[in-house]
């Protein structure tokens, strides 16, 4: 009786834990889960977006207009001209207007700010979440559901993704920075299955002779 005590609480208070989960809970993770198999199903997504920053308190608001394609954990992006190339291990950095580029192995744990490239990799791992409702959003009906990290020490304190309820394509993410500076990404177009080639995601040097190459790896 004593071996089989500890396997039937163990079970027992599993199931109490899953019971508790709040209908809202519940399907904030069937949309993830949704959303998550979209865009696995997909060989590349290409995407147009606006970058927004908002801080409210200080009345600030900054806008600009971007690009990404997204093949697997590779991409390329382009944004405040810059032009961000990553091949799954190495990342380049395009500074146009100085005519710069910086190569680094980025950590893929760093999320100190929404980036692009982060918003077609959202996964439910590291965070509590929940259904935040239903609204109209540039005249589609989209899901939104709040994401909470469950680590303390970093530096927002939710993330709103709005997705579109007809195919589950993810309409905006916003991320609520602890210092009041927000960051938005509003995708205005999309397309999943774009052709590409692997060279599209690796910098070309030949292509900017007087490029100044500093390599911080």
């Amino acid at each position: 009786m004593k071996k089989l005590f500890i396997p039937v609480f163990v079970l027992s208070f599993a199931t109490l834990v899953m019971s508790a989960q709040s209908p809202e809970v519940i399907k904030a993770g069937n949309i993830l889960d949704q959303v998550s198999k979209m865009i696995q199903s997909c060989n590349s997504i290409k995407a147009d977006f606006t970058f927004i920053m908002e801080n409210t308190q200080a009345d600030i608001s900054d806008s600009h207009q971007g690009t990404i394609l997204i093949a697997g954990d590779k991409y390329k992006a382009s944004v405040m001209n810059v032009d961000s190339y990553y091949d799954g291990q190495t990342l380049w950095t395009y500074l146009k207007e100085v005519d710069e580029v910086n190569i680094s192995n980025p950590d893929p744990s760093d999320e100190t700010t929404l980036s692009p490239s982060t918003i077609f990799n959202l996964s439910k791992k590291g965070f509590r979440y929940i259904f935040a409702g239903e609204e109209t959003l540039k005249g589609e009906k989209v899901n939104i559901v709040d994401l909470f990290p469950e680590e303390r020490d970093k530096p927002y304190s939710r993330i709103k993704v709005y997705i579109k309820v007809k195919n589950n394509h993810i309409s905006k993410i916003t991320q609520i920075g602890k210092d009041g500076n927000n960051y938005t990404i509003d995708i205005t177009s999309m397309e999943t299955n774009v052709p590409f080639d692997a060279g599209m995601f690796v910098f070309d040097p030949a292509s900017h002779p007087n490029v100044e190459i500093i390599d911080m790896r």
